[in-house]
C-alpha cells in the first residue's frame, strides 16, 4: 500500500544506565510518557523483564497504572505481559481493573517469551511447561474471561473476572516469530511484530496474519504494527555515536553481560573482533539511525514493506536527554499533532486513538 500517514508509538523498557539506578530509570520512563502524551504519540507500552541488571521494568501492570494516571490522551499498554508466567484469570482481572480506571486508554499486549532465562521463568511459574498447547489454552481462557463468553452451564462460566468494565481492552499478541501471528489471526487479536528483536521475515508474517485473520467480538478486521530500535539526532555524527552505544550494548546482552547502558566513551574505546563486527552489522538491521530526514525515509519504507500504518519506537541511550530528543525529533519529522490542540479530541475504546 502507499502509506499516507504513519502513526508512531513508544515501547519503553526502562533501561538502566551504567552506574545508574532502577528508580532513576523508572522516573525517566514517567517523564518520557508525559512527553509522548503531549507530542501526539499513539501508544506507550512498557515491557516485562526479570532477573536483569539492565532493565527496571518487571511488572508492566503496576507501572501502567502510574503512567496512565500521569498522562491524559495516550494509550497505555503492556509490551507485553508474559502470559505463561501467570493465570489467565489474574491477567484478565488486572486489565479489567486498568480499563475500569482508565476506560478506552488501555492496551493488553501479550507475549510468550520468558522475558528472562528459563530458571527465572520456572521460579515465576513452577508449572510452566513452555508448550504451545498450554499457551493456546491460556489465550482461549483469557479471551473468555475478558468478554464473559465461557459456555453457559460449565464450571468456568461461573467465574467472572472483576471488576466488570463497560469496555474491553484490546488484546495484541507480540512476536518475533510467526507462531504468535498464527494465534493472533485465530483469536482475532492485534499483531505486533518485534523487528527490534528479529529483523527477518516480519513483512511476510504480518501478511500471513492478515490472510488468516478471523474476526472477533472486539476486532472486526486485522490490525498490525511493528517495533524497531530508532536513534534520531540533529547530526549524522551524533546519530553514529548513539548507534555505537547500541552496538556495544547489544553485544554485551548477547554475551550475558548486564552492566547497564554504556556511555559513548566506553563504546568508542572498545576494540572488536571480526566475528563481533559481523554481529554488529547483523544487529544494525534491527535499528534505524540518522538525522530526522534520514530516519523518516527509512521508517516510511519500513511501514510500506510491512504494509502497516503504525510503528512502535524503541530508543535506548546513555544520556536521557538524548532519548527525549530522539522522540521529539521524530514527532517533528512525522508532524505528529498534540491531542490537546483539539478541544473535541477524546480517546476511543478501540485500537485507534
Amino acid at each position: 500500500m502507499s502509506v499516507k500517514s504513519i502513526r508512531l508509538s513508544v515501547l519503553d523498557q526502562s533501561p538502566i544506565r551504567k552506574s545508574g539506578t532502577a528508580r532513576q530509570a523508572l522516573q525517566e520512563t514517567v517523564q518520557l510518557a508525559k512527553m509522548a502524551d503531549k507530542l501526539g504519540y499513539t501508544r506507550f507500552w512498557v515491557s516485562e523483564h526479570h532477573n536483569t541488571r539492565g532493565l527496571a521494568g518487571s511488572t508492566p501492570e503496576v507501572l501502567m497504572a502510574h503512567l496512565a494516571n500521569k498522562t491524559q490522551y495516550i494509550r497505555v499498554g503492556s509490551g507485553g505481559v508474559m502470559l505463561p508466567h501467570y493465570s489467565a484469570l489474574k491477567v484478565a482481572e488486572n486489565f479489567r481493573m486498568l480499563e475500569t480506571l482508565f476506560p478506552g486508554r488501555i492496551d493488553l499486549g501479550i507475549g510468550r517469551a520468558p522475558g528472562s532465562d528459563r530458571l527465572t521463568a520456572q521460579a515465576l511459574n513452577p508449572y510452566n511447561t513452555f508448550s504451545e498447547q498450554d499457551f493456546f489454552q491460556q489465550l482461549t481462557d483469557l479471551g473468555h474471561y475478558l468478554n464473559d463468553t465461557f459456555e453457559p452451564g460449565t464450571d468456568l462460566a461461573r467465574i467472572k473476572a472483576i471488576p466488570s468494565a463497560e469496555t474491553v481492552p484490546p488484546v495484541w499478541l507480540l512476536s518475533s516469530s510467526g507462531q504468535s501471528g498464527v494465534f493472533a489471526a485465530h483469536f482475532g487479536f492485534g499483531f505486533s511484530f518485534a523487528h527490534f528483536i528479529n529483523p527477518n521475515g516480519g513483512p511476510e508474517m504480518v501478511k500471513s496474519y492478515r490472510t488468516h485473520f478471523q474476526a472477533s467480538e472486539n476486532l472486526p478486521a486485522p490490525v498490525a504494527n511493528a517495533s524497531v530500535f530508532v536513534l534520531c539526532a540533529e547530526t549524522e555524527k551524533k546519530a553514529q555515536e548513539l548507534q555505537a552505544v547500541m552496538d556495544l550494548l547489544m553485544l554485551r546482552i548477547e554475551k550475558g553481560i548486564r552492566a547497564g547502558v554504556p556511555p559513548y566513551e566506553d563504546a568508542n574505546a572498545q576494540e572488536y573482533t571480526e566475528s563481533e563486527l559481523a554481529r554488529i552489522q547483523y544487529n544494525r538491521q534491527r535499528m534505524v539511525a540518522g538525522t530526522p530526514e534520514q530516519v523518516k525515509e527509512k521508517l516510511t519504507q519500513m511501514a510500506t514493506d510491512y504494509d502497516i500504518d503504525e510503528l512502535v519506537i524503541v530508543t535506548i541511550t546513555y544520556d536521557f536527554a538524548d532519548r527525549l530528543r530522539s522522540y521529539e525529533l521524530l514527532a517533528q519529522a512525522f508532524e505528529l499533532k498534540s491531542p490537546s490542540s483539539s478541544l473535541n479530541w477524546k480517546p476511543e475504546p478501540g485500537f485507534y486513538a
